[in-house]
């Protein structure tokens, strides 16, 4: 017998990038008093890694728990770039609805799409939650359009199309379910919760069936699954059955050696679980995202979407520069596979291969700041490596014709820097969909183009639109080899000999174009220093002392002016890098160099091309 379990709500955030979830969730945490009054607490609490805090962005759906009148309402952050995709679509599995916060001025954007289909092809209700309706541009009736336009566009069907509209200010903390009338907290958008989330249901008699949706990893207890209690009751110490919807094989019998509930930001620690309870379980080894856990009568596998696959990908290679294991603390190539499949414990969109050769392993990912991202993470748990050039993966259809994957790329530019983008994206095979103007003298591009075309773009799309334009992407798919593309269009300045950069010899060689380095940097030859203004590489010696005769002195030195150099932060230089190159990183320093260092050598591989 199905029942409904009133007293608990489960529900998910999604949004585009930067449109307030986190911020949101901040609020209904402090408000249903979940902190102690006087309690120190920080901004977007949810947002725990330093790479999210930093770059504002959420990367891993996080859980967290409150109470509002006797009901528990658990709610699950997710990340809104493309990038993370996985995250969401796995975590609605867990819900039975979800807020869907969209910026009052921004609109409607790509992501909110994106996340919004997944929800509506899983049948979940929606609340719409307009938010930063306190900015002076704010717009909510026109937001109000472009929504019910989307969820048109999407095929929603009745009962979604009567979503309820709550107004918020996530930074101010209130809500209202009227524009007009200011709100004074959140309590509008909990009663709407209470009143239109349903209930979870199931069957309290009937066997066990919790299904994994996010994996969390801790060092002291290893793997830990989360997900919600579909049938029946968990309890610690109980022996179950992992079963796999993908893998009809996989049976095997374990024991739940501790479960967790959440609470505000904590888990504690309970004895058994119900129906409808999203749960933390612990003790088990080798469990992975979609494994269901059933009592050992009868198992029975819940469906899971697959995870999409990668798309792009990138060798990590041990360093084997001439400064190679002087700036990290990990450097062999053991370290760096232990450290890359440890990652695979967490990240489902990562696949990490071996290669024919123990010093390099490839790495795939949904996108470039997926893979940045872990770069970044191990460079600062003190790893040393370097990188090549991200690539597409490539399919063969059926024909035996090469596939490649695409993007729709949506663009928001000022509109006198319109046609140097549209110029820019066509010479990257894109293909101008559609074209109108946005508000605000904004004109909207939307572009079919191959993700490779996008890789080192967005570095060149800020100079062109002086910082002031937007672009996302969402991955639209396989589609036929659109021919090939030339990445960039300088060629690299490269250290001619080993040493120390010196005034002198950096003097001489800016007038070729823009350095990468200042005097006092180590350097090697084979390294590259800077980007020539034209096509070709050259060859510099930027570690040239000057001759001193009788009649000069030395202080005639110090009158040479040098432009401050370049200085690339970790997606700069990755967009930059091309396929000849490698990027070194270490703890302290980014390092552009050739794949081969020697040049002769190095001569000798550009003539046989």
């Amino acid at each position: 017998m199905k029942q409904k379990r009133e007293d608990i709500r489960n529900v998910a955030i999604i949004a585009h990038v930067d449109h307030g979830k986190t911020t949101l969730v901040d609020e209904l945490l402090k408000q249903s008093g979940v902190f102690r009054a006087g309690q120190e607490v920080a901004e977007r609490i949810m947002d725990s890694n330093d790479i999210e805090r930093e770059r504002g962005i959420t990367i891993l759906s996080k859980n967290t728990a409150v109470t509002y009148k006797d009901t528990k309402i658990n709610i699950i952050d997710t990340p809104g770039h493309a990038d993370f995709g996985g995250e969401v679509e796995r975590v609605l599995k867990m819900v039975n609805g979800v807020i869907l916060v969209v910026d009052a001025f921004e609109g409607a954007m790509p992501q909110t799409k994106f996340v919004l289909k997944k929800a509506l092809e899983l049948k979940l209700p929606v609340i719409v939650c307009i938010n930063k309706t306190d900015r002076p541009e704010a717009r909510p009736a026109e937001v109000i359009d472009e929504v019910l336009e989307l969820f048109l566009d999407l095929d929603a069907d009745e009962s979604q199309l009567d979503c309820p509209f709550v107004f918020a200010s996530a930074k101010a903390g209130t809500a209202t379910l009227d524009m007009n009338v200011p709100g004074r907290d959140m309590i509008p958008l909990f009663e709407t919760i209470l009143q239109y989330i349903p209930a979870p249901e199931g069957d309290p008699e009937a066997g066990t069936q919790v299904l994994i949706s996010t994996i969390d990893y801790n060092e002291y207890v290893g793997r830990i699954g989360v997900g919600k209690v579909d049938n029946g009751t968990v309890s610690v110490n109980q022996e179950v059955v992992i079963v796999n919807h993908h893998e009809p094989d996989k049976q095997k019998k374990v024991k739940i050696s501790k479960l967790y509930e959440f609470d505000g930001l904590n888990k504690t620690e309970v004895k058994e679980a119900h129906i409808g309870s999203i749960v933390a379980i612990s003790g088990i080894a080798d469990i992975h995202i979609g494994d269901t856990l059933c009592s050992t009568d009868n198992p029975c596998a819940i469906p899971f979407q697959k995870i999409s696959e990668p798309t792009i990908a990138m060798q990590f290679i041990v360093n084997d520069s001439p400064l190679a294991g002087k700036e990290g603390k990990y450097i062999t190539s053991r370290h760096l596979r232990d450290r890359l499949f440890k990652e695979l414990n967490t990240d489902v969109s990562l696949r990490v291969e071996e290669t024919d050769t123990t010093e390099a392993f490839k790495v795939s990912g949904r996108g470039e700041l997926h893979l940045s991202v872990l770069i970044e993470n191990m460079r600062r748990e003190g790893y040393e490596f370097a990188v090549s050039k991200a690539e597409v993966i490539y399919h063969t259809d059926e024909n035996g014709k090469k596939q490649e994957p695409m993007e729709l790329a949506y663009v928001d530019v000022p509109d006198e820097f319109s046609g140097a983008v549209i110029e820019k994206l066509s010479q990257r095979k894109g293909e101008l969909r559609s074209m109108g103007s946005a508000s605000g003298g904004y004109t909207r591009l939307e572009f079919s183009i191959p993700s490779r075309g996008l890789i080192g773009y967005r570095g060149e799309f800020m100079t062109d639109t002086k910082g002031n334009g937007i672009i996302n992407t969402i991955f639209d798919g396989y589609g036929p080899y659109k021919g090939d593309i030339q990445y960039r269009k300088q060629g690299s300045l490269i250290a001619f000999e080993a040493g120390e950069a010196i005034t002198y010899g950096l003097y001489n060689a800016q007038e070729r174009g823009t350095l990468f380095i200042g005097p006092g940097e180590k350097v090697y030859s084979g390294m590259v220093v800077g980007q020539n203004g034209k096509a070709e590489d050259i060859e510099l010696n930027v570690c040239k002392k000057k001759q001193l005769t009788n009649t000069r002195s030395s202080s005639a030195d110090e009158a040479l002016r040098l432009t401050p150099p370049r200085v690339l932060s970790l997606e700069q230089a990755l967009e930059f890098i091309d396929t000849d190159e490698l990027l070194e990183v270490t703890p302290t320093s980014l390092r552009i160099r050739k794949k081969i260092l020697d040049p002769t050598l190095r001569k000798r591989a550009s003539m046989k091309k």
